[in-house]
């Protein structure tokens, strides 16, 4: 958006702004939008405005509009503070050399990524020359053509630069890393000098400096002005006056004695504001060697970081500095990294050469140091030297001893360097240190594990040199250790495993002899439940708690129930049984007896009939009955046409539909007695038969279904049946509860009766009001409902529905009724209010089991949802 918005503000401006070209600028600016939009490669977009003669140049000027355009008020002719007389209240300093370079507008980053993946890589050389070919008449201006390139990143798809990133990332995984050398690469780590600091006291003014000369005291003036080529100031009214070379502090004194006499009663001041810049080569060993345009404050440091930082082969050692055709400085970038000393880092002055040759040698060092990495080392330095530049050795490291492999120009050479010799060893280069880790063993361990007080590792040798004193320094055995036999794990030799019997309680007593201990002997200490089976005892039944229990000596019956809290309301106090298994670790052959049985009665918690003194044993299983006389309520609901709907209670097991309907006070006037039904719950039972049933009946469909897959070598049959079987699974929803139908006036008339259902816990009784209308749907031409008519048979009824349709099942109509019941028509079916008459469809599918368990309420699938459950639970 932000670049359409661009293209339409710039055509109102661009026509002042006509580039010398074959394209004005709105002409770029729309052949710009219209290959974005098309998404074309930026590559391919650059040469294409190439070969229509846009240069570099317009195309900076294109992006200098956009970025004024994006100003506002400041986008045309806005100043930049500076007075109407010429002069500026602004004195602070800015970096007024080469701009900082930056991974986008390094030329010299595209250019040897690209060389180097020529070299090293055959996609990039296939990628590249494919580049190269499309862009073939202009590989004498590739510079021109990266460029642009940078000068449209902002603005253009990042596609150029994220292959050239990518590249260069892929390209450094198989360059040596080498302490250091990436220090002038850190796009956060510039090393741009301080502007606004002090001028140094030998700092000399130079042409381009601008100076301020401060007039106070008895008169009031203020001059500014900048030091000619020709390194003069001009003032006017004393003309020009010679400062280039001078220090501040002399040139200050040059002015005084040329505006002394005029302004005797005044100080005179001069200061530096803006400096003038230097021109300063680097050469050498650099990523782009060439001469720099710097500030008068900038440092070694800033004009190699200006040359995009030290080459694959260049040192860090050894740079030089001359002035003048003398060495001035030698810089060691490893004093600045190591110590952060800065001596060497010194203030450049103009036609300064900065000289970075090769390294003199590379060593790696690997293995168990701080940074394992390639260093640069100076001829004559030791190992010691290298371990301190990579941080010193690690904390699991081998140092007694450290390895060297060394090419000797005809073959490799081991050396084995201790820790004696490490600051005396001469390093050569391409050595290759390794440093080893210790190893995973110990020299003066020994350990104790079990019933102590305090297991672990100790330290062998001194006071602690044996079993016993092991034992102490363990703080003592606890109380639940099996002390007359104790385990000690010893290594031989040949690190294998030797078991030695130790009688801990006798060396303690010192009754048995003490055992001398080696280096990573281990003592296990056994508790009692370690070298014998857990005791439990087990409750179950009517209590608050039952469960497994850890077993204790001496425990009663009455003392184990109240442990599991006790009794419940609905236990039996006259029967408990206590089973107790057959133990004869003696035997020969099998008992027939396999547990023993003991019946108790309480009272009150206590035994009052049974075994005297009965006391549990390990494994012991204690039964608390359900009494036979304890029965909570169970609680029936009858709803609809009665006086007293609600819930009720049932006095009997065999509480019949007269007796709650006598309860509730019979039915109101607008009751319809014949139309009453039950709902009635699944209860637990019943749910675990209907699961399954379907389950069965799930697999026996699969094993069909894989049978006919097997025939037909069909893949597709295998997939549809699993398919089909978690379909069905998804689907499969039990009811809550499922009709039973009833006759409630027969029941009213005849209590006790087949048709005086007995009910049971959960029942919902439904009496409804009397509907006068039948429904009629299925198979007919115009489903709906009419008036019950007495005496009409069910062909009044269809023909009211417009008939039977064309695929009408006749012989299959049945009738479903309000009180739940069906009947076939023909079996002296009558129609009555309320009903529904149901024509079947000769082509309709039948439902799955999971469907017609998800069924809803109507009369059709209350009947199809019966027949499902009465075969489920079959």
């Amino acid at each position: 958006m932000k670049r359409y918005i661009f293209f339409i503000l710039f055509s109102l401006y661009a026509m002042s702004m006509a580039a010398q070209s074959s394209m004005t600028d709105t002409q770029v600016m729309e052949f710009l939008r219209k290959e974005i939009k098309k998404g074309t490669p930026q590559s391919q977009i650059v040469t294409k405005l190439m070969q229509s003669g846009v240069d570099i140049s317009q195309i900076r000027r294109v992006r200098r509009t956009y970025e004024k355009m994006k100003k506002g008020s400041e986008a045309f002719g806005a100043t930049d503070g500076a007075k109407t007389d010429g002069s500026s209240d602004d004195r602070t300093r800015k970096n007024n050399g080469q701009l900082t370079p930056t991974p986008k507008n390094r030329k010299v980053i595209a250019e040897e990524t690209l060389k180097d993946y020529r070299e090293n890589d055959e996609y990039a050389v296939g990628r590249i020359s494919k580049e190269r070919s499309i862009r073939n008449t202009y590989d004498e201006k590739d510079g021109e053509f990266l460029e642009m390139q940078e000068e449209m990143d902002d603005w253009l798809p990042q596609d150029t630069v994220a292959m050239y990133e990518a590249l260069i990332k892929r390209l450094g995984k198989n360059k040596k890393e080498v302490w250091g050398r990436d220090i002038f690469n850190n796009r956060n780590l510039s090393f741009e000098p301080n502007m606004n600091m002090a001028l140094p006291r030998n700092y000399r003014l130079g042409p381009g400096d601008a100076v301020f000369i401060d007039i106070y005291g008895a008169s009031q003036k203020s001059i500014e002005t900048t030091v000619a080529p020709d390194g003069i100031v001009t003032i006017e009214g004393f003309g020009p006056i010679q400062v280039s070379g001078l220090t501040v502090a002399q040139a200050n004194e040059r002015i005084r004695q040329k505006m002394g006499q005029r302004y005797s009663n005044s100080t005179i001041r001069l200061s530096v504001g803006q400096t003038h810049t230097i021109i300063v080569n680097v050469v050498g060993e650099v990523k782009t060697p060439g001469t720099y345009t710097l500030s008068a404050f900038a440092t070694v440091f800033n004009a190699l970081y200006m040359a995009g930082g030290i080459g694959d082969l260049g040192t860090l050692r050894n740079i030089k500095v001359y002035r003048g055709g003398r060495l001035i400085s030698t810089v060691d970038v490893y004093d600045f990294l190591r110590r952060g000393h800065l001596s060497g880092n010194v203030r450049l002055a103009d036609n300064d050469v900065i000289v970075v040759g090769a390294y003199d040698m590379l060593v790696q060092v690997s293995g168990k140091v701080k940074r394992p990495m390639f260093y640069e080392m100076k001829r004559g330095e030791s190992l010691g030297t290298l371990i301190r530049y990579a941080g010193g050795f690690a904390g699991d490291a081998y140092s007694k001893s450290v390895r060297v492999r060394r090419k000797t120009g005809r073959q490799y050479s081991i050396f084995n360097v201790n820790e004696f010799e490490m600051s005396r060893f001469r390093l050569a280069d391409e050595d290759s240190v390794s440093v080893d880790s210790v190893i995973p063993r110990y020299e003066n361990m020994v350990e104790i594990k079990g019933a102590v007080f305090r297991p672990g590792m100790y330290e062998v040798g001194g006071q602690i040199n044996s079993v016993r004193s092991l034992i102490h320094a363990a703080e003592g055995l606890t109380e639940v250790a099996f002390g007359t036999r104790g385990v000690l794990h010893r290594m031989k030799a040949d690190r294998t495993l030797e078991v030695i019997s130790v009688d801990i309680a006798g060396i303690l007593t010192g009754k048995t002899a003490d055992i001398p201990l080696q280096n990573e002997d281990l003592l296990f200490v056994p508790t009692r439940t370690e070298v014998k089976e857990e005791q439990t005892i087990t409750i179950h039944g009517e209590v608050l708690y039952p469960g497994t229990y850890k077993y204790a000596d001496n425990e009663s019956l009455e003392d184990f129930i109240l442990q599991a809290g006790g009794l419940k309301q609905s236990a039996s106090t006259v029967r408990v049984d206590v089973s107790r298994r057959m133990v004869n670790p003696r035997a020969f052959t099998t008992d027939s007896i396999i547990a023993r049985t003991y019946s108790f009665a309480l009272k009150d918690g206590f035994v009052v009939d049974g075994v005297p003194g009965f006391v549990l044993e390990p494994y012991d299983e204690v039964f608390v009955r359900k009494s036979p006389g304890t029965s909570r309520q169970q609680n029936v609901t009858i709803e609809g046409e009665v006086m007293f709907a609600g819930s009720y209670t049932m006095s009997s097991r065999n509480t019949r539909l007269s007796d709650i309907f006598k309860s509730a006070g019979g039915a109101t006037d607008m009751a319809y007695i014949q139309g009453a039904r039950i709902e009635r719950r699944l209860n637990d039972l019943e749910k675990k038969r209907i699961e399954e049933n379907f389950k069965q009946k799930l697999d026996q469909e699969q094993k069909d279904m894989v049978q006919l897959a097997i025939k037909s070598n069909n893949a597709a049959i295998m997939q549809a049946m699993q398919n089909n079987r978690e379909a069905a699974e998804k689907k499969f929803r039990l009811p809550d509860s499922y009709p039973v139908g009833i006759e409630l006036d027969k029941a009213i008339a005849n209590p006790g009766s087949d048709a005086d259902v007995v009910l049971r816990e959960g029942d919902r009784i439904i009496v409804p009001q009397y509907d006068g209308t039948v429904k009629i749907s299925g198979a007919v031409m115009s489903p709906n409902s009419v008036g019950f008519v007495e005496g009409k048979n069910v062909a009044y009824y269809i023909d009211q529905a417009g008939g039977f349709a064309s695929d009408a099942k006749r012989s299959k109509t049945y009738i479903c009724y309000m009180n739940g019941k069906m009947a076939k028509v023909g079996h002296n079916a009558r129609v009555r209010p309320g009903c529904e008459i149901i024509v079947p469809n000769r082509t309709q599918s039948r439902l799955s089991l999971a469907e017609t368990l998800s069924i809803g309420s109507s009369a059709a699938s209350i009947a199809a949802m019966m027949a499902t459950i009465a075969n489920l639970l079959r």
